[in-house]
């Protein structure tokens, strides 16, 4: 694609939404778009899917089509387009006559830019022949995994739209989902007739997001422990059945919390009027089944709890995926039984094809291991999905961050655990064997003469939970397994070993979670009381102009502008997710909150947040030595605040190669501020190796760190912890 095209994007980008540079492979997707190649573009949720489609479409000739599930998305798309100065419209059963009318008037004289519309009125004949005349420039395809049986909303009206190819022979096809397997991303290029697609697949990781796994035993208290780190903020708590969504709501809104219920059981009336008071802030929990999301655009969601665990990886992935979208850290927390296994299975009993119920099976048996494991959570999120992941610690699930800390003995923890079962003939499952280890009395036992076994109380000073969680980590490692209708536990061969010595597992004890603070601290520089006075105003403004919050602002807007703290026009544009319409329509309302604010609390406004070397237009301005065109190239992209990767990707270069353009970058403007690129405690781990054994190589710090820390961010540290040295001598 040539430059000036991709100009023309960066300024759209720029000028509408505000956003100073493309996210991981915006730029390909918008160019096979711009080029008029079909493709399939799977992204994770929040990883700006949206915008791969929406930029093209305001960029070139006539109006794209998109095709939506639901009604309540295709608002919320309009709506977010309508806010940043963006032609676009829809078509859905709920709008009137003179709605409908209006919005084909808009069409006929060639005054929109996007129109959304279902799959089932799009492929209707007078539709399709009122829309040939419409000058369409392409088709895109959201949520495109609902028309594969494969995948985990499948939609039987997706399939008809294969028709399109064929209606519209000169407008390109492309298919946009946040969770696809390659089956699923075979079976939709099929379906929809663009077999030679051009196919790209970001990183499943979303490393903004903390996993946490618990075996559920008190479902209340631990809700209410997980909900006491969000007090404030908006999230969902996912249940399997309306019943359960229907007893959770009400016991969370018993012991003091504000939630409403969602499920398919209510009316449309009821159910809408509950999304709209979780989507406009009016209530900041919403308990639901899996019917509830997908529609749901909301950029400010903090957490969601899976209060069953979901049917399939694909599934969590999706729903935990709703957290975190606007890229600022969120917690999704997943609570699991036993029975869960057995909910699910029962409900896919009348499946018919045995194909999708054996693959069914599979799925769920994926997810229950998903639980039970002893691995970093976001490992095994991206290898489902045939990905791996750079580093070997995450830094952001229960695992990684140590809330799950090794036994100091796990051979004879193990080996106490399975004698037991032994002992007991292996006829009991794991809640009975826990019980005899814990030393009960209960009259099952007494009657077999289980409390006379040399196992009976052996593990007597530990939880129940804790102990059923060991038992579910020697099931995941093939120490144990589970037989017959009522789950007896049985040693395996792998057991046998282990009983013998010649065998040790990984036990881990869990810890609760005290916060759910992310590596990198998000909230660095931001006063979170004026953060507050800028939600309370986003919420003013939203009611204004009847459209939800998120839809004003994004969270990470409002933390940047808490941050910075401007008080001219001439600054809010380089404000993260701050373009030229919402400056003009909002500009005047955020400047004198930040004004009034900052004055009445004394604080200091228009904080720079760059390099002090500065240019008066804003951004670094560059030494002569950093003028050269392949450096320039490098300069302008880490002026815009992306990561290392991110410029990797766009420039297809290696980290390695970037992380020395980077380096070039800070030394030429004097940078000690690396967070953008270099987590805060990655830092300080690497400082504190270099103070152990200097800088003057970077091999002999990466082998003081045992490799945890590779050599591109040794280097940047290095780099900006010798400016600091410098600094501290010329203040000397």
């Amino acid at each position: 694609m040539n430059e000036s095209v991709t100009a023309s994007l960066l300024a759209n980008l720029k000028q509408y939404w505000g956003y100073p540079g493309f996210r991981p492979l915006q730029r390909e997707a918008m160019t096979l778009v711009m080029s008029d190649r079909d493709s399939l573009v799977v992204l994770p949720t929040g990883g700006g899917k949206s915008l791969c489609y929406q930029v093209p479409a305001i960029s070139r000739d006539g109006m794209a089509l998109v095709v939506s599930p639901l009604i309540s998305l295709m608002k919320d798309q309009v709506d977010s387009l309508q806010a940043v100065g963006v032609s676009a419209a829809c078509i859905n059963s709920m709008q009137t006559a003179q709605n409908k009318r209006d919005v084909a008037a808009l069409i006929r004289r060639r005054e929109l830019k996007l129109l959304y519309i279902a799959p089932e009125r799009l492929v209707q004949p007078q539709t399709i022949e009122f829309l040939q005349g419409a000058g369409v420039s392409f088709i895109a395809i959201d949520e495109a995994h609902c028309i594969s049986q494969w995948g985990h909303d499948f939609r039987p009206e997706y399939r008809q739209l294969r028709c399109l190819k064929t209606a519209f022979p000169n407008a390109a096809v492309h298919g946009y989902t946040a969770t696809a397997t390659e089956q699923v991303r075979a079976d939709i290029a099929e379906q929809l007739g663009i077999a030679d697609a051009e196919i790209l697949v970001g990183s499943f990781d979303r490393p903004n997001l903390q996993y946490r796994v618990e075996r559920r035993t008190d479902p209340t208290g631990q809700l209410q422990r997980i909900l006491q780190r969000h007090k404030g903020e908006s999230g969902i708590v996912y249940c399997i059945s309306r019943k359960n969504v229907d007893s959770t709501s009400h016991s969370l809104n018993r012991i003091g919390f504000k939630t409403l219920p969602y499920h398919a059981g209510m009316s449309d009336e009821d159910r809408r009027k509950n999304q709209d008071a979780f989507i406009d802030e009016d209530v900041n929990i919403i308990v639901a089944t899996v019917a509830f999301g997908m529609g749901i655009d909301k950029s400010n969601v903090r957490f969601v709890i899976h209060a069953e665990m979901p049917q399939s990886l694909e599934n969590y992935q999706q729903e935990s995926g709703r957290a975190g979208r606007d890229g600022l850290e969120a917690e999704c927390c997943l609570l699991y039984a036993a029975r869960d296994v057995d909910t699910w299975e029962f409900l896919m009993k009348d499946t018919e094809d045995p194909a999708l119920r054996q693959a069914g099976q599979r799925a769920v048996s994926a997810m229950q291991q998903y639980c039970v494991s002893t691995r970093c959570r976001h490992r095994q999120l991206v290898e489902h999905f045939g990905q791996t992941l750079e580093n070997d610690n995450c830094g952001a699930c229960d695992f990684c961050l140590n809330e799950m800390q090794p036994v100091d003995e796990p051979m004879i923890l193990g080996q106490k655990i399975l004698s037991c079962v032994v002992r007991q003939g292996e006829r009991f499952g794991a809640a009975y064997t826990a019980q005899v280890l814990r030393g009960s009395k209960a009259k099952r036992i007494v009657e077999n003469g289980h409390e006379k076994l040399s196992t009976w109380g052996l593990l007597k000073d530990e939880p129940e939970p804790q102990l059923r969680n060991w038992f579910d980590q020697l099931l995941s490692q093939g120490f144990l397994r589970q037989v017959g209708e009522y789950n007896c536990l049985e040693v395996t061969p792998l057991g046998r070993q282990l009983l013998k010595g010649q065998a040790t597992p990984m036990l881990l004890r869990l810890q609760v979670a005290e916060s759910a603070q992310p590596v990198d601290d998000q909230w660095q520089g931001v006063d979170r009381d004026l953060f507050e006075e800028l939600r309370a105003m986003r919420n003013r403004l939203a009611v204004q102009k009847q459209v939800p919050p998120y839809i004003i602002f994004s969270d990470a807007t409002l933390r940047d502008l808490a941050r910075q703290r401007p008080t001219h026009g001439g600054v809010l544009t380089r404000i993260h997710g701050i373009g030229a319409q919402k400056q003009k329509e909002f500009g005047a309302a955020v400047l004198q909150t930040i004004e009034e604010w900052c004055q009445s609390h004394n604080l200091a406004t228009n904080i720079e947040i760059q390099s002090p070397v500065v240019a008066s237009s804003g951004g670094r301005s560059r030494s002569s030595q950093a003028s050269g065109s392949a450096s320039a190239e490098y300069f302008d992209l880490f002026e815009q605040g992306l990561s290392i990767e991110e410029v990797a990707n766009q420039l297809d270069r290696t980290v390695d190669t970037v992380s020395k353009y980077l380096g070039e970058y800070i030394k030429a403007y004097r940078i000690t501020d690396i967070d953008p690129w270099i987590p805060p405690l990655l830092q300080k781990l690497v400082k504190q190796a270099i103070g152990q054994v200097g800088c003057e190589r970077l091999k002999p710090v990466f082998e003081h760190l045992e490799g945890q820390v590779d050599y591109p961010r040794i280097r940047i540290v290095a780099t900006a912890w010798e400016i600091e040295q410098s600094n501290a001598t010329d203040d000397e």
